[in-house]
């Protein structure tokens, strides 16, 4: 699977690799790395959806691997389609985040390269067409890997990532309707960070009613450990600004704010 991999980095001249931190880009920005040496360029996206803690764990993971890495701000915040955050808001944030890399593959005199996988491509994920048009390449999928490929060929590499849950940008925890706003993904991370200090590090936090509610999300296996700390977990969300507290007992999935558009969500 590595071969299948780096056969089809290889024929790339140049790659600037969209780098969030996760098992999957994580992996791609090493394999870009392996191939094509300094013409392999990681950037990381910052804005209000990044969490402080994962654009800091780019960054170190970048530095452990020698891995050329930068970041860039991108403006998907200033956008009023994306501020709206109807069901295709994740087709605007795609927008914002090529508008930003474009300017840097074409100094590269490369492609913009992202760390979809083959089973991305069954979920609702408005971005990947919008990647598409703007002509990023995926090569995961070019290579028929799948998201059980992406940790295996990690954890052969040695890479830390192999293991690591998905994390999902903080928009995809405001409920579709609710505008998305600096304000509310920063109560919304310092929320799941008072999560992750309570020992939860697998969680969210899902808000609807224009941010008042947060809806809590742990695996279904925390759920009797959540319900035991319901005074401290409830205490923490209402310090980062919501008015009420709700434990999920159907416990984590991704995608969950994808089944208000009538899409399945995906259990990990």
């Amino acid at each position: 699977m590595l071969d299948r991999l780096e056969a089809r980095l290889a024929r790339e001249r140049a790659l600037v690799v969209a780098f969030s931190g996760g098992a999957d880009s994580a992996l791609l920005a090493v394999a870009a790395h392996r191939v094509l040496g300094e013409r392999a360029l990681a950037v990381t996206a910052v804005s209000p959806s990044l969490p402080e803690r994962e654009r800091r764990a780019a960054a170190a993971f970048a530095r452990r691997h020698g891995v050329a890495h930068v970041e860039v701000r991108t403006d998907e915040a200033e956008r009023p389609e994306y501020v709206a955050n109807g069901g295709d808001r994740c087709a605007h944030c795609k927008s914002a985040l090529l508008d930003a890399l474009a300017p840097i593959a074409a100094l590269a005199g490369g492609k913009i390269a992202l760390g979809t996988n083959l089973d991305d491509l069954g979920d609702h994920r408005p971005g990947q067409q919008a990647a598409a048009a703007r002509g990023a390449i995926a090569p995961f999928v070019d290579a028929g890997l799948t998201k059980a490929d992406v940790r295996a060929i990690s954890a052969h590499l040695d890479l830390e990532t192999a293991g690591k849950p998905a994390a999902a940008c903080l928009a995809s925890r405001v409920a579709y309707g609710d505008p998305v706003t600096p304000q509310l993904l920063a109560r919304i991370e310092a929320a799941e960070d008072a999560l992750h200090d309570l020992g939860f590090l697998i969680c969210r936090v899902r808000t609807h009613g224009d941010g008042a509610v947060a809806r809590i999300e742990v695996p279904p296996a925390d759920l009797d450990a959540a319900h035991a700390r319901r005074a401290e977990i409830s205490a923490a969300v209402r310090r980062a600004g919501f008015r009420f507290c709700a434990l999920d007992l159907d416990g984590f999935a991704s995608g969950r704010m994808n089944v208000l558009l009538g899409m399945p969500a995906v259990h990990p």
